[in-house]
């Protein structure tokens, strides 16, 4: 009796479309937790089973362009991170914002810690421009939050600072092993917000009125209000500047 002979595996042929996707899935996948000078094109095509010739075939540019394509999609997804309906408390809002947000630093360890440090071989204008691009989209969509439709300078460059702080925070929560805990940190940045926002409120007029308007919506539980409970006491020693 012969044994049967199985019948050849049906193979479904990958439209353009499909295979470019299917080899930026798989770069992203490396770049995620490899720094992109340790990310070989041999990688990308064994990550996705294919050829050398055919990474190159979909992107000819080699991986400068490839590295470029996964950090388009990446900012992407970053951009959509601080995207947030204006409903209730701001500081919730903002916290459910850097919760997405150092969901995607604790899943893309490595390389995102590569991409703000920046110093690598396929980092180009294009490429700082699309990091610098997801740094403007989330000051305005705080500035949003913060109901300013025109921004002055001063309010413009503490919500700035206030990006910075937190891309230096999460290089350093990285570094140190991802502590504190998320939750943690992220109350800590909704903290800083705060504070910066209140430290400006004392000399500029346009950010102590979107104080107040934060505060207004703000619940008596809430971050806001927690903040000052804790910071009173420490100042309560300190005396008032004469008034001339």
């Amino acid at each position: 009796m012969s044994t049967p002979v199985p019948a050849p595996r049906a193979y479904r042929r990958l439209s353009v479309e499909e295979r470019r996707s299917q080899l930026l899935s798989a770069s992203l996948r490396l770049f995620a937790h490899r720094a992109p000078d340790d990310v070989s094109l041999d990688d990308v095509a064994e990550a996705a089973g294919v050829s050398r010739p055919l990474v190159y075939r979909y992107f000819p540019g080699g991986k400068p362009q490839l590295y470029e394509s996964a950090l388009r999609s990446s900012a992407e997804v970053l951009e959509r991170c601080f995207t947030e309906p204006r409903s209730g408390p701001p500081t919730e809002r903002l916290a459910r914002v850097l919760d997405r947000y150092l969901v995607f630093v604790d899943e893309n360890d490595t390389g995102f810690s590569a991409l703000l440090r920046g110093g690598s071989v396929v980092e180009t204008s294009r490429t700082n421009a699309i990091v610098d691009g997801v740094r403007r989209a989330a000051a305005e969509q705080i500035l949003v939050h913060l109901g300013a439709q025109q921004p002055g300078p001063r309010l413009r460059m503490v919500v700035r600072t206030w990006i910075a702080a937190v891309e230096a925070a999460s290089l350093i929560w990285l570094d140190e092993g991802k502590q504190p805990a998320p939750d943690e940190l992220r109350d800590w940045l909704v903290d800083h917000l705060i504070a910066l926002l209140t430290a400006s409120a004392a000399t500029d007029g346009e950010t102590a009125t979107a104080v107040r308007s934060l505060v207004a919506l703000e619940r008596p539980e809430g971050p806001v209000h927690r903040l000052v409970a804790r910071v009173l006491p420490l100042l309560s020693d300190v005396s008032p500047a004469p008034t001339e």
